[in-house]
C-alpha cells in the first residue's frame, strides 16, 4: 500500500499538485486505508495530476478500480482499494472540505513517505566506517 501511496503522490508532485494531504483512515472507514487530496489551479493541471498518477502506478502494476469526474475536472476521484486519491479545483475542495469531514482520520507525513529510505546496509556500511577510522 505505501508504495502506492509514494507513487502516487510523487506523480502528484511532479505536476505541482498544491497542498497535498494524507489522511491514514483505516481505522474509521471499512472501504479504503488512506485518501490523498491534492488540488490544480486549472481543469487542465487536475486532469494531468489524474493522468500521471494513473499512469505511473499502471507502470507499476495497479489500475484505478473507479474513476469519476474526469471530464468535467472539479473532482477527480481514483479508486485503488485501499487508496482512494481525490483531486480538486480550489473552490471545491473549500466547499467539500474532506479533510474536515474526515478529521478523525490520522494525518500522514508526506515527508517521510517521499524520503529516500536509507537501507539497513549502507548505514551498517557508515557504521563500520566509524569504528574503522
Amino acid at each position: 500500500m505505501k508504495d502506492t501511496l509514494r507513487i502516487a503522490l510523487a506523480a502528484a508532485d511532479k505536476k505541482k499538485a498544491v497542498d497535498p494531504v494524507v489522511l491514514d483512515i483505516s481505522e474509521i472507514a471499512s472501504f479504503a486505508t488512506h485518501f490523498m487530496l491534492c488540488s490544480g489551479e486549472s481543469s487542465r493541471q487536475i486532469q494531468a495530476i489524474a493522468d500521471a498518477i494513473e499512469l505511473e502506478l499502471k507502470q507499476a502494476g495497479t489500475r484505478p478500480l473507479h474513476i469519476e469526474g474526469y471530464d468535467h475536472a472539479e473532482w477527480v476521484l481514483l479508486d485503488y482499494g485501499d487508496l482512494v486519491v481525490h483531486i480538486f479545483s480550489p473552490r471545491a475542495r473549500q466547499y467539500y472540505d474532506l479533510e474536515r469531514l474526515w478529521r478523525d482520520g490520522r494525518t500522514v507525513e508526506i515527508e517521510k513517505l517521499l524520503a529516500p529510505a536509507v537501507s539497513k546496509r549502507s548505514a551498517a556500511g557508515k557504521r563500520h566506517k566509524k569504528a574503522g577510522s
